[in-house]
């Protein structure tokens, strides 16, 4: 046991150098908030837009959905977009947002806490509840050094990102702001092609355009139902579809669970696509060639299929690299072997799109006539290229970190991230409770009432807005956050259970209880966040 000169601070009872000499270290607050890789959470594009061409004419290549941002997969933790599989499979890091609070500048020495002692909460002397503590500690009394106030605790963003539409099977579907700019693309393009198989129609020919572009992205909602009805039925949480400049995107929030789970969520996406191609085709074949009816159907047809295909290409971030995700892994029994192999068949696609896509063109290939292929056509096909390829590159590569995130997150364990805690009455003055939790070798405070049962937490970032001469005029309960249900969390919890709970209530500080309700410790945001970041800079 260690005292800082009766000034109430725990004092560091694992550094010696600072102990031999008498130094005092700084350390910073705590950290203001989560990372963020998702978990964007993977997502997963339909496929690309559809071909304006009108049937018998020159079409333009297709382009997948763009991926969702997997950044917003960590929400405070890394999200993981994979916009093959409709997935948004991402785990979050909680956001630690310090309370408000004016910290002095140079507020004192943080040296961390000492030996433990009985009145300590599970401290390691208790034997049975071994409690190590986290990476670069810090005490009670001194936790930061910057002045201002820093921010209440955020919320994770809300699923949104666009026009609500609806909520099909409770799900959320949105139209972004980038979907009326395609909508008008296609209106304007396919316009003109019409023009040229249908000059009768005049200026009506971009009403009817525009509903060409409505219909098909309504073929690109089903498409998304599709992976959204199978995670439903997996019972895999899907937090909202999206329907955007490059297609739709379905964001499920947690991975199958089997590769043959994940087959079948991939495969049912592709599949409707196919089976609406073939129901507009036999549609078309009872109608007259040549007329609005026609045409319609026909372009509707032919946009289905080339979805179909695209997103059936095997490599990620497509649907048929998670099928080929789901194969390896079935062979291997080894999640990351499958996310490995179709993550770099997926960059080698991109590849091939970027350098095939304006050779196929220029070839006729793709059933343009050398006669109508020119400069400017030249150039809007390597334009295309170019995203395609880029988007298919990004998408591989955002899958091999979420991939790598999932293998290192059952590392995160509340129980060994928690902090000792040393219980203290409402009416017990802030230098008192200091000096209790020096000498327990503690580093939270629980506020407990005459029965020993905790009602809040003493928050760190408002201890070190209290000048040192105040402390003994200042009650612990002024300090404290009321304890809700959702900042009582279990010892056991670990891995993506532990972020799913903290991101459900975010703060600062949990209450860290046995499963008996036995109080366990305090779990800090900032210390979640740091191992976080530490398991994801280690290899796998």
């Amino acid at each position: 046991m260690d005292e800082s000169g009766g000034s109430g601070q725990p004092r560091s009872g694992t550094d010696e150098a600072t102990e031999r000499h008498g130094e005092q270290r700084t350390s910073s607050a705590p950290a203001a908030g989560a990372t963020r890789s998702g978990p964007e959470r993977p997502e997963h594009p339909t496929g690309p837009t559809p071909p304006t061409a009108a049937p018998g004419t020159s079409e333009a290549a297709p382009s997948p959905d763009r991926p969702h941002d997997p950044t917003d997969s960590a929400r405070g933790a890394a999200t993981h977009s994979d916009p093959s599989t409709g997935a948004e499979d991402g785990a979050e890091v909680p956001g630690a947002s310090p309370d408000q609070a004016e910290a002095p500048a140079g507020s004192g020495s943080p040296d961390e806490a000492g030996p433990s002692a009985q009145d300590a909460t599970h401290g390691p002397s208790d034997g049975a509840h071994p409690h190590p503590e986290p990476e670069h500690p810090r005490t009670l009394a001194h936790s930061g050094t910057g002045t201002g106030k820093a921010q209440p605790p955020r919320r994770g963003r809300e699923p949104g990102g666009g026009l609500l539409m609806g909520r099909p099977f409770g799900v959320p579907v949105y139209v972004a702001p980038s979907w009326f700019l395609v909508a008008a693309l296609i209106t304007w393009v396919f316009g003109g092609q019409l023009d040229r198989v249908l000059p009768e129609l005049g200026a009506l020919r971009y009403l009817v355009s525009l509903f060409f572009a409505v219909a098909f992205y309504a073929s690109v909602l089903v498409h998304e139902l599709a992976h959204t009805v199978a995670a439903l039925r997996f019972k895999l949480p899907v937090r909202r579809i999206q329907l955007q400049f490059f297609g739709g995107v379905s964001e499920i929030e947690k991975e199958a669970e089997t590769p043959g789970r994940e087959f079948v969520l991939s495969f049912v996406g592709p599949l409707l696509s196919l089976v609406l191609s073939g129901l507009f085709y036999l549609a078309m074949l009872a109608v007259e060639p040549g007329t609005v009816p026609g045409v319609l159907l026909a372009g509707l047809m032919i946009s289905n299929l080339i979805v179909a295909a695209f997103n059936l290409l095997p490599g990620l971030p497509l649907d048929g690299g998670r099928m080929l995700r789901a194969v390896v892994w079935k062979i291997t029994g080894r999640p990351m072997s499958g996310t490995i192999a179709a993550a770099w068949v997926g960059r080698a696609l991109a590849v091939s799109v970027l350098i095939g896509l304006p050779l196929l063109t220029q070839s006729g290939a793709l059933g343009a006539t050398q006669d109508h292929v020119g400069g400017m056509d030249t150039v809007t096909d390597a334009l295309l290229a170019a995203i395609l390829a880029a988007i298919i590159w990004t998408g591989a590569g955002n899958s091999l970190r979420m991939a790598r995130l999932r293998e290192h997150l059952p590392e995160l364990r509340a129980r060994s991230l928690t902090r000792r805690a040393v219980p203290v009455e409402t009416s017990t003055p802030l230098s008192e409770a200091l000096r209790r939790a020096n000498e327990a070798g503690a580093r939270a405070l629980v506020v407990v009432d005459a029965d020993g049962e905790p009602l809040s937490l003493v928050r760190e970032a408002a201890i070190v807005g209290v000048p040192e001469h105040r402390r003994p005029w200042v009650a612990v309960s002024g300090l404290a956050q009321d304890l809700t249900d959702g900042m009582r969390v279990s010892a056991e919890l670990a891995g993506e259970a532990l972020l799913d709970t903290l991101r459900a209530t975010p703060a600062t500080e949990y209450l860290v209880v046995e499963d008996s309700g036995e109080i366990y410790g305090v779990l800090s945001a900032a210390d979640v966040e740091r191992a976080f970041v530490k398991a994801m800079a280690r290899p796998s």
